[in-house]
C-alpha cells in the first residue's frame, strides 16, 4: 500500500464528525482545537461507551458473585486486554492500570527506588523531561542519596547521544526517557537508548505519554522494561492510565499502595501481596475509564496507526512550511524525526498574548513553559506557543491558525 493510498483512505470530515466537540463553538466561532498534545478529544464511541457502563453495568468488580458484578468485571478486563494487544505485551498481567502517565511513572520511581536504590547509586533522564519524568525521581533520588544525571539537547531539541553514553556506568541503575517530547515533537531513538542501556544491565522507563497517540508501540519489539501512557492523551477518558513492566522487575517491586484488591491474604501480624496486576491497583480501580480506554484503543487501531501517522505528517509538514512564511516566526525544536507539534515564538511578542488573540477566533493553543521549565532555560525563553495536531485535525484548521497568527502579529506589533 503506498503512503498516498493510506493517506486517502482516512476520510478526515467523517473522522471529526465521530468527535462530538469540534461540532461546536468557542467564543462563537467554529472551534479550531490544536492542543491534542495536553489532551486528545473524545470519539462518541467511547462516550457511549462510558455512559452503557454507568446505565446498566456499574458494579465493583472482580469479588462479586452476582451477574452484574461479573459483567462489569468482564468489560472492565477486556480493556485490559486491549491495552495488552495495542502496545503488544506478551501478558495480560503486565498492564497495570493507574490514574494516568504521572502516576505511573511515580509508582516506578518510588516501587524500584525503594528496592534498588541505594547511595551514590545514579538515574538518567533527559534534558526534555515532562516534570513529570523530573520530580518523581529528584524524590526518590533525594530520600535515597541517589544522583539523577541528566543527556543534554542539542539546538535541535535532539539528545546527544555520544553524551548519553557517557553517563552510563555501574553505578546506574534506570534510566527513564520521553519517546516523543511534548514541547519540542521531538521522536528520541527509544529503540536504540534501550539496547544501550541493557548492555549494561540497565533497564529502562519509556513515557510514552505524547507517543501513544501517533506511533504504534510494540514493547516486546522495543525490548523496554516499563513503558507508561495516559488514556485522556490517545482519545480515552481522564484518570485511566497504564503502567506496562516486565513481569521479572513488577514480582521484584514493592506495593505502591496498600488495601484492597492488592492483597491476597490480611492479618495483624503479616500481610501478603496479590498476583499481578492487582498487586499495583489498591481500591476500587476507575472501572469506566479502563472500559472507555479499551473502546479508544479499538477505535485507532480499526482507523489504522500508519494511516493515522501519514496524516499527522502531512499536516506537520504544511504547518511548518505555512507559518515558517510569517515574518518574524521561529519555531522550538527542529529535529528530522518529529511528530505533529509545531512550539513557535514571534519576535517582539509574548506566547501568552498569542494564546489570547488565537482564543477571540476560536482557535484553541497551548501557551507557556508545558510543564518542562529546564528545557525552556536551556533555550532562555519563558515558553512557546504550542499547536498539536491529532486525526482530526485538518488542513482548514492549519490554514485557520496561520491566518490567525498573522492577524495577532499585526496587532502585537
Amino acid at each position: 500500500m503506498t503512503t498516498l493510498t493510506a493517506i486517502k483512505k482516512l476520510n478526515i470530515q467523517q473522522i471529526r464528525n465521530d468527535f462530538p466537540i469540534l461540532q461546536t463553538e468557542m467564543r462563537g466561532k467554529p472551534l479550531v482545537f490544536l492542543d491534542s498534545a495536553a489532551s486528545s478529544q473524545k470519539p462518541k464511541g467511547v462516550i457511549d461507551a462510558i455512559s452503557q457502563y454507568y446505565e446498566s453495568q456499574h458494579a465493583n468488580v472482580h469479588r462479586g458473585v452476582y451477574e452484574l458484578s461479573q459483567e462489569a468485571t468482564d468489560a472492565f478486563e477486556l480493556g485490559r486486554e486491549r491495552v495488552r494487544a495495542f502496545i503488544n505485551s506478551e501478558f495480560t498481567d503486565e498492564v497495570i492500570f493507574t490514574r494516568g502517565c504521572t502516576e505511573s511513572i511515580n509508582l516506578v520511581a518510588s516501587c524500584f527506588g525503594k528496592k534498588f536504590l541505594n547511595k551514590g547509586d545514579e538515574v538518567i533522564i533527559s534534558a526534555m523531561e515532562h516534570h513529570s519524568n523530573i520530580v518523581p525521581w529528584q524524590m526518590i533520588c533525594e530520600e535515597k542519596g541517589a544522583i539523577l544525571k541528566v543527556i543534554p539537547v542539542n539546538e535541535k531539541g535532539e539528545i546527544i547521544f555520544e553524551e548519553y553514553e557517557k553517563l552510563l556506568s555501574d553505578r546506574t541503575k534506570i534510566v527513564s526517557i520521553v519517546h516523543i517530547s511534548n514541547s519540542l515533537g521531538t521522536i528520541n531513538p527509544i529503540k536504540a537508548v534501550i539496547e544501550l542501556a541493557h548492555e549494561r544491565g540497565v533497564p529502562v522507563l519509556v513515557d510514552g505519554a505524547q507517543a501513544t497517540l501517533h506511533t504504534k508501540i510494540d514493547v516486546q519489539e522495543l525490548d523496554v522494561d516499563f513503558y507508561t501512557f495516559s488514556g485522556h492523551k490517545v482519545y480515552g477518558p481522564t484518570g485511566i492510565g497504564v503502567l506496562y513492566g516486565k513481569r521479572k522487575w513488577l514480582d521484584a517491586m514493592p506495593p505502591y499502595q496498600g488495601g484492597g484488591e492488592m492483597i491476597k491474604t490480611v492479618s495483624f501480624e503479616k500481610t501478603t501481596y496479590n498476583e499481578l496486576p492487582f498487586k499495583f491497583e489498591a481500591g476500587t480501580p476507575d472501572i469506566s475509564g479502563a472500559i472507555g480506554l479499551g473502546i479508544a484503543l479499538k477505535y485507532i487501531t480499526d482507523l489504522g496507526l500508519d494511516a493515522i501517522a501519514e496524516h499527522e505528517k502531512e499536516l506537520l509538514e504544511y504547518g511548518t512550511k505555512k507559518l515558517l512564511e510569517i515574518d518574524g516566526l521561529r519555531i522550538i525544536g527542529t529535529s528530522e524525526n518529529k511528530a505533529s507539534v509545531i512550539s513557535f515564538l514571534i519576535d517582539g511578542t509574548h506566547p501568552y498574548d498569542i494564546g489570547t488573540i488565537l482564543d477571540k477566533m476560536g482557535i484553541a493553543v497551548r501557551t507557556g513553559h508545558h510543564c518542562t521549565q529546564p528545557l525552556m532555560d536551556f533555550y532562555g525563553i519563558p515558553g512557546t506557543v504550542r499547536a498539536s495536531f491529532a486525526v482530526y485535525t485538518s488542513i482548514e484548521d492549519i490554514d485557520k491558525l496561520v491566518a490567525g497568527v498573522e492577524r495577532a502579529a499585526r496587532m502585537l506589533r
